[in-house]
């Protein structure tokens, strides 16, 4: 059976403290929501896998246990398969293959929506409405801005969707444009 929104914003808040992880959860889940109708998959499922990828990380942000201690608590909540190895393919650590669709667009969304509220960040009115694609993909090529999203795994998430890197960045920019409000970045 497959969990509520309520019950996987709950797991979230149980387990993550820090405003700015949960804000990572509704990015990545906007974005699953959006190629979830992009693809035909389950809205629902997509947007929970989305939205709880992360929930154990700031507990166990360490390569060892994240998200290997989520899972095993989802696993005790009766979390579907569906879910549970989507969560383990979003991490190239874990050594688990992604097979659905599913499981390669979250592997594809997640580096990327941090990398997009990071322009969106830079920018004076930190309005990610006033954000084109077009500087995200610009920032790609700057090294120096966010350095620590590597770029690799960008390109990597967006070729095993089978979406070119600029409309991929265009799906999940439109998505998380969506939620701005949520996100506390409509502008001052």
């Amino acid at each position: 059976m497959i969990p509520t929104r309520a019950d996987a914003y709950q797991l979230l808040s149980e387990h993550t403290k820090n405003p700015n992880l949960v804000k990572h959860g509704l990015c990545v889940e906007a974005a699953m929501r959006h190629y979830a109708r992009h693809f035909g998959g389950d809205e629902e499922l997509w947007g929970i896998t989305g939205l709880i990828h992360d929930f154990d990380y700031e507990e166990h942000p360490s390569l060892e246990e994240h998200p290997f201690a989520g899972v095993e608590i989802m696993r005790g909540l009766d979390y579907p398969d569906e879910i549970i190895d989507a969560v383990l393919g979003h991490a190239d650590h874990t050594g688990v293959p992604r097979h659905s669709q599913m499981a390669k667009a979250l592997y594809a969304v997640d580096e990327l929506t941090g990398f997009i509220v990071a322009v969106a960040l830079i920018r004076p009115s930190k309005n990610l409405l006033e954000v084109p694609s077009s500087s995200v993909t610009k920032k790609f090529k700057d090294k120096a801005f966010c350095r620590a999203v590597d770029r690799d795994h960008l390109f990597a998430g967006a070729e095993e969707l089978e979406v070119p890197m600029e409309e991929h960045v265009e799906h999940v920019l439109s998505a998380m444009q969506g939620i701005a409000g949520d996100l506390g970045l409509a502008g001052k």
